[in-house]
């Protein structure tokens, strides 16, 4: 029997769903090992263990700070674990007791922020650069939740792809009740969920949706997600492009007003330029949403033939395809029955077992 601590102080975040899924299974299929759950001092309560063999702690140490490369790794020492997985790739730097490292996506060390000072996020992007390249060589396994992002690091940190193992991530149905969005109703529009970041290509996806307003002048894009600076930027560029008036933007929505927007639109659209799993896009098909998804990264590995897909640099190929969905009824009919059968390929609980013998394997190293 091996004592475990699983960092989770990400369980807030938007890869929270992972750890948090991740910990549910475990707790289902291990009786055997015990485990520690590290958490984030004001997130202690928002996770409670359902297996005796488990038991959380607070972890008073945020991510890329000095304090996480001292602090964090005395406090990783003192708890006599035989093994440690990170669920995200920020970890002191010098622990060198067994662990594993879940690295989600390449992203951040490809794109800025601009919602972040030029200067500053520059040199944080190098660090983070480094962080990616070192990790991998001191992590007895290294998990990501793609092909695509396996190959990606194999490359990026000139590793052999035999360290690295592939545990799908999944969706799952909401279970809250509809919650109507009373603004919306009846009304036809094209819908999009998630962080603004560069990118998510918002800004492609708007001048698409300008392209099809002169085709559908009743249609309305949808975006969803926590207004910030960035948000504010695509209002401008929307008021610029004589859309602003059929451009909604939600702020954040509850989950019965995800179930409803889901259920409630003509097309999902994915403009992304780079994700790790696209979780969005396979939580939609769930809910019997048509998929239009950019065929950049892994997304055609996670969607397959369920999804209509475009060229997410070509504006005119982003009206096109969702053009396309829209005015074929039996198009959109074979999508949401081909996204709900891609959908029930993944499995959150197949995706704990795989992590176990992960842990397993780690341990006999």
């Amino acid at each position: 029997m091996a004592k475990i601590a699983i960092d989770a102080r990400e369980l807030t975040s938007s890869t929270g769903r992972y750890v948090e899924r991740l910990l549910h299974y475990l707790q289902e299929i291990d009786k055997s090992n015990t485990y520690v759950v590290l958490l984030r001092p004001q997130d202690i309560d928002k996770w409670k263990a359902t297996n005796p063999n488990f038991s959380s702690l607070a972890c008073p140490y945020k991510e890329f700070t000095f304090s996480e490369q001292m602090g964090y790794r005395h406090f990783l020492k003192k708890l006599h674990v035989d093994l440690v997985h990170f669920a995200m790739v920020q970890q002191p730097l010098l622990y060198f007791g067994k662990h594993v490292t879940t690295m989600h996506d390449l992203t951040t060390t490809r794109f800025s922020n601009p919602a972040k000072n030029k200067v500053i996020y520059f040199f944080k992007q190098q660090v983070y650069k480094y962080v990616n390249w070192y990790v991998p060589r001191t992590s007895k396994a290294i998990i990501t939740p793609t092909e695509f992002v396996k190959k990606d690091v194999a490359q990026f940190s000139k590793i052999k792809e035999s360290k690295i193992v592939v545990t799908h991530e999944a969706a799952d149905e909401i279970r809250e009740a509809i919650e109507p969005i009373k603004s919306l109703q009846a009304k036809p529009f094209i819908f999009y969920v998630g962080r603004p970041q560069p990118h998510k290509n918002l800004g492609r996806l708007l001048e698409a949706f300008a392209i099809l307003k002169k085709s559908n002048p009743d249609l309305l894009l949808v975006l969803a997600g926590r207004k910030d600076a960035v948000y504010d930027s695509f209002l401008k560029q929307a008021e610029k492009l004589g859309i602003d008036g059929s451009v909604v933007f939600t702020g954040y929505v509850t989950e019965g007003q995800l179930k409803w927007l889901y259920r409630g639109c003509k097309a999902y659209v994915f403009p992304s330029l780079s994700e790790g799993f696209g979780l969005p896009g396979l939580e939609a098909m769930v809910h019997h949403a048509p998929v239009v998804s950019s065929d950049a990264t892994c997304l055609p590995e996670v969607y397959g033939d369920a999804a209509w897909y475009f060229n997410p640099l070509d504006v005119h190929d982003i009206a096109r395809s969702i053009s396309e969905v829209l005015k074929n009824t039996e198009l959109r009919k074979d999508l949401i029955r081909r996204g709900v059968k891609q959908a029930s390929k993944y499995s959150w609980k197949k995706m704990a077992e795989e992590t176990l013998e992960v842990y397993e394997k780690a341990l006999k190293k």
